[in-house]
């Protein structure tokens, strides 16, 4: 068991006022991921191979901690992302330990783990969920790359809707890869949620290069998915 002295973060961002809704916040990066999607834009937080070469500018757990001590009354929240924070098992201590200095947390996460997630959420350690919803589950195993179960990614997604106080599911839009087909079980999977957010795919640094070449998605285009989904979800959102 990982404790606030073995937690170690990749990086941490001291500010933010977009990435936790309704709440200024810093973001706490979590290194390593269980999924390699071609079109992420965070690899240095991914591929093992450049983990290795930025593990000597980490951050202690203890040493973030005190920087929170600081910012008691000037930030409301922390924003836990990574990588995929589930992967660590110190995560829970490490997040009642901020909740101990009196800040809201908001997980980011891809769903894959609800054994870890389900008692997050159960045990009222968070206040916001943030879930990426990637694609239909039938082509979850191609865009990942990895081992995925799917029926965990359903799992999660149940799991926040009962418990989340606060949550949303969104969507990388990627034309190349969500077809009908994708987006059809992509609503499935959304639908009857709070929240559910549509993000314009923007080519840049990718950890697959190929994914660099493919083309953003117009705004019509994001606009013809928001009425698609938007009779279906609480709130629809197009970032």
């Amino acid at each position: 068991m990982q404790n606030n002295k073995q937690i170690r973060l990749s990086g941490v961002q001291p500010f933010t006022q977009l990435d936790f809704p309704g709440r200024l916040a810093c973001i706490a990066f979590f290194p390593g991921c269980n999924f390699r999607c071609g079109f992420c834009h965070n690899p240095e937080f991914v591929l093992t191979e450049r983990l290795v070469k930025t593990a000597d500018s980490w951050i202690e757990g203890e040493v973030f901690l005190s920087f929170l001590d600081q910012r008691r009354g000037l930030l409301d929240g922390v924003v836990i992302s990574g990588g995929e924070p589930t992967l660590h098992a110190g995560l829970p201590d490490f997040i009642q330990d901020i909740r101990d200095r009196g800040f809201q947390v908001k997980l980011d996460t891809n769903g894959s783990l609800p054994e870890v997630l389900g008692p997050l959420l159960r045990d009222g350690l968070l206040d916001y969920v943030a879930m990426d919803v990637k694609t239909s589950l039938e082509r979850y195993p191609e865009l990942v790359s990895a081992c995925v179960r799917t029926e965990a990614i359903k799992e999660s997604i149940a799991l926040i809707k009962t418990y989340a106080p606060e949550y949303e599911f969104r969507t990388t839009i990627i034309p190349k890869i969500h077809g009908k087909k994708e987006i059809a079980g992509i609503l499935e999977l959304v639908r009857g949620s709070r929240r559910y957010v549509l993000q314009a795919y923007r080519p840049a640094i990718t950890l697959d290069p190929l994914f660099g070449e493919y083309a953003a998605p117009d705004p019509s285009h994001l606009e013809m998915l928001a009425k698609q989904f938007r009779p279906h979800v609480g709130e629809l959102i197009v970032r």
